[in-house]
Order: C-alpha cells, then structure tokens, then sequence
C-alpha cells in the first residue's frame, strides 16, 4: 500500500474536533478512513467500541472491516450502516417511545409496504388506478426520508390531491405498523430520531458511547441521517465526514447535498481538507471533469490533480445516429480485445439512461462480443419488455399459452387465481389454448359482471391487435396494443422514478420494431437475443455497460460515455423538474461518468435519433462545450464509416471556449427563407431564455433550452437572435 500523501496524513491524525474531509474522486478516502480509524486506536486514543464508523451499503461496511483488520486489531468497532446502527439503538430502547412496540419489531420489505398502502387505499374508497399505491408510498417514504412524522405534515406538504391521499393513508399505515410491531426502512431512523431527541439520557449515553464517529458518503445522507448524525456528535464534536460534493448524484432518493456544503456552519471552528491528489486517472480526464464541475455554483472548490500524464486526449465522437454509434463504440472495442490492448473486463460503457443500453447490446450479441449490464437486467429481459413482448407475442399467436398467462391481468383487471384455474381447466376439457377457451366462456355466458366485461375488453384488443398486424405497420399496433390495454396509462399514473424509467424502456422497444417492419420477425430476433448467453472466454471477462448511478465507485481503464445530446444527457426531465438545481446535479453525474477512466475516455453523441416513429436533429450536450478543446480529439465516425460528416459545433457560451454557430438543419434552406424559424436557430424566450429550435410542428416549435431542456412553444412567443 503507497504511504499516505500529506493532506491524507493530516486527515487521519487530525482526531479531535469536527473534520470534513473533501475527497475528490480517485483521491483515496476509503483509505484515509480505514487509516484513521486504526490510528485511533494503535495510540490509545479510544477502544474499538468507542468508535462509530456509518457507511450506506453492507458491502462497503464489510470492505472497511476487512481493510482495518488488515491493520490493527478491531474487534468490538461498531460500523454499518445508518439503518442497521439505529437499528440496533431502537432494540434496546424502543419501549421508551410508548408507542406499543418492543424490541422484538420486525422490518418489513417494500414489496409488504406497498400492499398496506394499497389494502388502505382499497378501504378508503380510493381509487387505486388513478392513484396507484406505488405513488402514494413514495410520498410516505420521502416524508420520513425528511423526519417528517404524521403529526408534523403541514399544509405545505400537501398541496396536491396525491399528497392529501397520501397523508391520510400515512395516519392510518403507521398506526397498523406499530399495532404489528413491524417497521419499514424509513421508521429505523424516524423513531431512532425520536427516541434521542424525547430521551436526553439516552442520546447522552450513546454520544459517551462512541467517542469518535466517522460518516463516509457524507454527500449522500438525507435530511433524517443528517439530524442523527449531529445529534450523536453534539456533544463532544469529534466527528470526521469524509464525502465529495461534486459526486452528489442521488437527490431523486433523498440525498440533500447541501449537508455536505453546510458542515463549517453546523460545527463551527471545523477543519476542511481536500484531497486533490488522484491516483486514478490520466491528467486530460481529470482536466475534463474538472472544468465541467467548475461550472456548478453550489459546491467545494476543488483542484485535482495527477502525477500520471495523459498519452491520449479525449475523444469526442459525433455519429450519423445511434445505431452508428454502437457501431462505432463496438467497432473501437473489438480493436482493444483483437490487439490485446485491452481486455473485456478493463472497458465500460455508461448511459445516462437504462433505455440507451439496447442497441450495445444489440450490436454486441450480433458481433458476439462478451458484455454484462451491471445493477439492472438486459433490455430484453426487463418486466415491461417481457410483458410488451407476451402481448404481441399472444396477438400474432393466439395458442401462445404463456403469453397469456403473462398478460391476462397485466395491468391489473380483477383476474384471480380462481378465475384463471376456471380458463385452463376449460383449455383442458375443450383441448383448446387458453384464449379460444376464454373465447368460448364469454360466449357461453359462464362468466358475470365485471369479470366478464373486462375479460371481453381483453378479447377484444387481441383479437383487433391480430387483424391489425396482417395489414398495418407493427410500430402503429404495438402502439395501439400500448394505449388500449391500459399498460402505458397505468405507468404513467404512478409518476415514479421507476415508472418513467419504464415508460423510456417502452418508448426505445418501440423504436426497435419501427426498425424491424415486420413483428415476426421482430419477435423472432428478440427471444433469440433473451437466449443468448453472456461470452467470456478469451476476453479477458465481459464489458460492462451501466448506468452513471450504477458506476459510481468503479474504475475502467477504457471508458465510453454515449448519448451526450440535449435532453438525453442532460436529462430533459431533471432539469424540467428541478431547473438550475437539476442541471448542477446532472453536470455531477458528468463528473463521476469522466471520473471512472483511468487511461482512455471516449465521448459519442449522435446527429439524429429515432423518437417513436420521427428522425430528429440531435443537439451536442451543453457539457462538451465546457471541456477545453486543446485536451480533446474530435473524430465524426460518420467519416470513418462513409457518410456524411458532422454539422454540429458545440454552440454553448462557456468560459472554456468561445461559443461557435448553432447546428444547422440537415436540410438546406434557401437565403430568402433566413429570416423564418426553422430547426437550427438560436431563439429567445422571455422566460425559459436562450435555445436552438430543433423541429417544426405546424404552428409550435420543439426548442431545446440551455436551462430547461426540451420544451414545446408557439411559434409566436418567441424571437430569432
């Protein structure tokens, strides 16, 4: 193990007081954790027990272990995670909150959370499709991620129909709770914060309990965590965070990063050191990610810095359109695995959104590359997909019993177990499938009521969705398939994180069977991609392909950083949603994208993209115009490749480079036409600003905002500049 550099050194005997120590990426904190932990107790500065050491994960609490152990010896030390620490609290006191629960709760699952809410709901006469209780949860969970008891929402809380439903059901959710003596995640915390702030005794015990405590991931704690860090750290103050606020990217669960930006006011006289020196990446990547952090208002200056000079600049990669783009990033891959340059396992690709990852996946499976989706499924193996596929599947083949089976109560039409037993049994004594089956139960009256009525519905769109397929194009019967089941509605009711993600998912499995033409053959080409296995002999292991989120922590030698195109990357809704605090957030992700290359980054963003059955013009990421030019190698694959070359420039007014003009439309358009308003302008709006209009529809213009993203706008509301 290297010796520690000065600023990690100080970091770990600094032991007395508050101390927050900014680790950029790449700049050794775990090792600065685990070295001061055992530097406190090889001097004698207090027993293992003595000291709380808080991480998020399992994992990284079991790593931290093993590190220290490695060092001293530490047996008693108390770490884990917020949830399993305060855990441990509420188990031997939790009598004293006098609220009928003893030491023996259990936790449950969010799969039995969300059954509650929803059995709470069906009692109260809410209407379960409109508010579907997966919302409804969310609402609760992030009341408690913010310690907010029922007693404590305020009217502000509730200023939407979802959130008064949803207020009303948290009374009754947390009464049934305590009345079972279970607890859900957030309660861990919540009543863990209660129990110290009602209990002075109690919180005093523990604060003369652990001597020394250390938070890691401070970034990423949320307004719950914060309080039950500060309280147990109150008295004696010797509390070291260590965390970087430029890698604060998890706001959509919680996580508030102006914890980390306001620890010198919560504890005041604290020391700040910054660790600046990486020990990961050349020195063109960091200068990359640097200057696209820069740009953020709200965060930690910071300065990293390598001894490992860069031997290749970043590229940045414009293509013809997406498809081009898997090409090209597979084609780049197969020359590193073929040269032995590097293997498999050295190489990532990251998407800002899960939907991005089919057409890797695509090409790879076609090229027979090795390639593994690291925290989530491959695309053709994610619920909604499957579930897309059974639809179709069961409206080109009507003898498709598991088809049916998948879809018969997908979204949900009050079809229990009973009444599906009732439709095989059938099958079997008429030796039919399933479908015809149902087909002649209806006709025989032998269901009633609303069964039957939504039974006939089902029947009814498949039996469309068949006729439908032998003469129109599969893009517009998928859809038609989407828009009568109620499959898409239902998603996009619940407004969730997990729903929109879903919702992309659906949108780019669209897009694959507009490519397709036929849906035969679509489906045929899908189940042979769900059966192919992942390669990784001779390959030196598979390349990975994740999400941003997914990668953070990890380190590649090669990375590929795809879809950096206004409204991908960006994300459209991030910043639709949360404005300027939406956009800071998502350059933080941009920053822990660069940050994982170690050697070699490559940039790509595609000129046009397929959106439903529409080719549009692309517009480059804001982001690659805050990188320096000098440390960047821009190629146009397209040139590679045979077609036409990049039109696009990067057009956004930086303090890097000096802005250049706006794309132009692929189209050409005569000079007596310069004055219209046509895709490729810049324009302004009196409130959303300055923007590039990249489509025309008819009296409204589609206009991607440098501080909004994407947005629909009369023609007339707004001006050419």
């Amino acid at each position: 193990m290297q010796p520690l550099n000065s600023p990690q050194k100080e970091a770990v005997e600094t032991t007395e007081g508050p101390l927050l120590v900014l680790a950029g990426a790449g700049t050794g904190k775990t090792k600065v954790l685990t070295s001061r932990i055992a530097y406190i107790i090889s001097n004698n500065l207090a027993y293992p027990s003595q000291i709380l050491a808080v991480t998020f994960s399992n994992k990284a609490a079991k790593e931290m272990q093993n590190r220290i152990n490695d060092i001293t010896a530490s047996d008693g030390l108390n770490i884990g995670t917020f949830h399993s620490i305060s855990t441990r609290i509420l188990r031997s006191h939790i009598h004293l909150l006098d609220n009928g629960m003893n030491r023996n709760f259990n936790i449950i699952d969010q799969d039995e959370q969300i059954k509650l809410v929803k059995n709470i709901a069906l009692e109260n006469n809410i209407d379960i499709k409109k508010y579907p209780p997966k919302l409804l949860h969310v609402i609760i969970s992030k009341w408690k991620d913010q310690g907010v008891i029922p007693e404590k929402v305020s009217s502000s809380d509730t200023t939407t129909h979802e959130s008064q439903l949803a207020y009303l059901i948290y009374q009754k959710y947390q009464k049934i709770l305590q009345e079972s003596n279970v607890a859900d995640f957030g309660d861990l915390l919540l009543y863990c914060n209660q129990l110290l702030i009602n209990n002075p005794e109690v919180l005093k015990y523990y604060q003369n309990k652990f001597k020394y405590i250390l938070i890691d991931e401070y970034q990423d704690t949320n307004a719950v965590q914060y309080v039950w860090a500060r309280m147990l750290a109150s008295d004696h103050k010797n509390i070291c965070c260590v965390g970087d606020d430029d890698q604060s990217i998890y706001s959509w669960r919680g996580a508030e990063v102006k914890n980390i930006l306001r620890f010198e006011k919560d504890f005041p006289n604290a020391k700040v050191i910054k660790l600046e020196q990486n020990y990961r990446s050349s020195s063109h990547i960091l200068e990359a990610a640097s200057s696209i952090i820069r740009n953020n208002k709200n965060r930690h200056h910071k300065n990293l810095w390598t001894e490992t000079q860069s031997q290749e600049k970043i590229k940045v990669i414009s293509c013809w359109n997406e498809k081009e783009e898997a090409r090209f990033v597979a084609n780049q891959i197969g020359k590193y695995i073929n040269s032995k340059q590097y293997s498999a396992g050295q190489i990532a690709i990251l998407v800002r959104a899960g939907f991005q990852t089919r057409a890797f996946e695509e090409v790879f499976i076609s090229n027979a590359m090795p390639y593994q989706i690291i925290g989530g499924l491959r695309f053709y193996e994610r619920m909604e997909i499957r579930d897309l596929l059974a639809y179709i599947r069961l409206a080109i083949n009507k003898n498709d019993n598991l088809a049916f089976e998948r879809v018969i109560n997908v979204p949900k039409r009050s079809i229990g177990n009973a009444t599906l037993k009732k439709i095989k049994d059938k099958a079997t004594d008429y030796s039919v499938s399933a479908f015809s089956a149902l087909e002649k139960m209806i006709k025989n009256d032998e269901v009633k009521g609303k069964t039957k009525e939504n039974l006939q519905l089902f029947v009814t769109l498949i039996n469309q969705a068949s006729l439908r397929y032998e003469s129109e194009s599969a893009f517009d019967v998928t859809k038609f398939i989407l828009e009568k089941s109620g499959y898409l509605a239902a998603l996009k009711e619940e407004k969730t994180e997990e729903s929109r993600n879903r919702i992309e998912n659906i949108n780019e499995m669209l897009k694959a069977i507009d490519e397709a033409g036929n849906i035969n053959e679509f489906v045929e080409h899908a189940s042979l991609v769900m059966d192919n296995e992942i390669l990784e002999s001779d390959y030196g292991g598979t390349v990975k392909i994740m999400t941003f989120h997914a990668s953070k922590g990890l380190e590649f030698d090669v990375v590929f950083l795809p879809g950096w195109e206004e409204g991908i990357f960006p994300h459209q809704k991030s910043m639709l949603e949360q404005g300027d605090k939406g956009l800071e957030e998502e350059r933080r992700i941009a920053y822990v994208g660069v940050t994982r290359a170690k050697k070699e980054l490559f940039i790509t963003y595609a000129e046009s993209r397929r959106i439903f059955a529409e080719i549009l013009n692309s517009i480059p990421s804001r982001f690659l115009a805050e990188i320096p030019a000098e440390i960047c190698h821009k190629i146009s694959s397209s040139n590679q490749l045979n077609y036409l070359g990049s039109k696009h420039s990067f057009y956004f007014e930086n303090n890097n480079t000096a802005a250049t003009s706006p794309p132009t439309s692929s189209k050409l358009i005569p000079e007596s036409q310069s004055n219209e308003k046509r895709p490729g302008n810049k324009i302004n709006h009196e409130k959303f600003g300055d923007g590039i209009i990249i489509r025309k529809n008819g009296d409204s213009l589609d206009i991607v905002f440098e501080k909004c993203g994407l947005k629909t706008i009369k023609e007339s509301y707004i001006k050419l500049i």
